[in-house]
């Protein structure tokens, strides 16, 4: 009983995410979040252009509220807008751009898209990209793939599997239909291998130096004292004598 309330529930999710997006046009939204709350249901839509998702005074969050409670029997959804701060280091975003240049430029210009995809996420600080198309609507008589890749990027591991930012996107154009997959590792993941050399502070050492100074007076007028002393105990002997 339990595992099918698990399927069932996991199949909702699905179709309302598949609903919001075929609504609001796939182009747009970079991936939908669903968690649930002592409120009700709390959805948040990422993208790089809230403005497009909100609507016109918030019409378009309007009327996804009230399709929820009609045709997917959710009590209180709560549709927040997440924006995406850097476009550039979002895999989803960048497959989605892309087919959507091949889509109105159309598959020749396929390698400059690319290109130019490689080198804005480089300039936006990842440390490794790669972007494979395959698919018989790319140039030629075959299917076919290509890849283009540039910086460091993980294949097998666990940095592989959990912290490389990963999409598959497709584009229906006349000439067939174009696969596109973008891989990203993002500038904030520590590799395993990686080496840092911390910089010694100078004011470190001047305080260093100001306490072994320190030190070296203190044995110096110690050092008189022990002699003063040594003096007056002479003196005395040679009076008592």
């Amino acid at each position: 009983m339990i595992e099918r309330q698990i399927v069932a529930q996991k199949l909702k999710e699905f179709e309302i995410k598949e609903y919001i997006l075929s609504y609001l046009g796939r182009l747009s939204c970079s991936h939908i979040k669903m968690q649930r709350t002592p409120l009700g249901e709390r959805i948040t839509i990422y993208t790089s252009k809230p403005g497009l998702i909100v609507g016109k005074k918030g019409a378009n969050i309007r009327i996804l509220t009230q399709t929820l409670k009609t045709r997917f029997k959710m009590e209180n959804p709560e549709i927040e807008v997440g924006e995406i701060k850097n476009p550039e280091l979002d895999a989803t975003t960048i497959a989605k751009n892309i087919v959507s240049n091949l889509m109105r430029y159309g598959p020749k210009r396929f390698k400059s898209i690319c290109y130019k995809v490689l080198e804005d996420t480089m300039k936006s600080g990842a440390k490794g990209i790669e972007v494979v198309i395959s698919g018989r609507g790319i140039p030629g008589e075959r299917a076919k793939s290509l890849r283009f890749k540039t910086g460091y990027l993980k294949k097998s591991g666990d940095i592989a599997e959990n912290f490389v930012d990963k999409a598959v996107e497709a584009a229906n154009i006349q000439s067939g239909t174009i696969g596109v997959k973008v891989s990203i590792l993002h500038p904030d993941v520590i590799l395993s291998d990686s080496v840092v050399l911390r910089e010694i502070k100078e004011e470190v050492k001047e305080e260093v130096k100001e306490e072994v100074k320190e030190e070296v007076k203190e044995e110096i007028v110690k050092k008189k004292i022990r002699k003063t002393k040594k003096k007056e105990g002479k003196l005395d002997e040679e009076k008592g004598n």
